[in-house]
């Protein structure tokens, strides 16, 4: 659904606070996976200026030590 009303990076149907909580709901389903962490730091929250950057940073670390698991 996400994907679907915000297909891009930076514009989408959904304000950027419901995007965010959106994909931590998701997170919160689905904690361990990868691809989801990457999706949610990399694509959304490095985009949305520096108060998201530690969360952002954090979630892709996370990821990065699951894959390594």
């Amino acid at each position: 659904m996400l994907r679907e009303l915000c297909p891009h990076l930076v514009d989408g149907l959904l304000p950027v606070s419901i995007r965010n909580l959106t994909h931590r709901l998701v997170l919160l389903q689905k904690p361990d996976e990868p691809a989801l962490l990457r999706e949610e730091a990399a694509q959304n929250l490095w985009f949305h200026g520096p108060d998201w950057d530690h969360i952002a940073a954090e979630l892709t670390e996370r990821a990065e030590t699951l894959e390594a698991r």
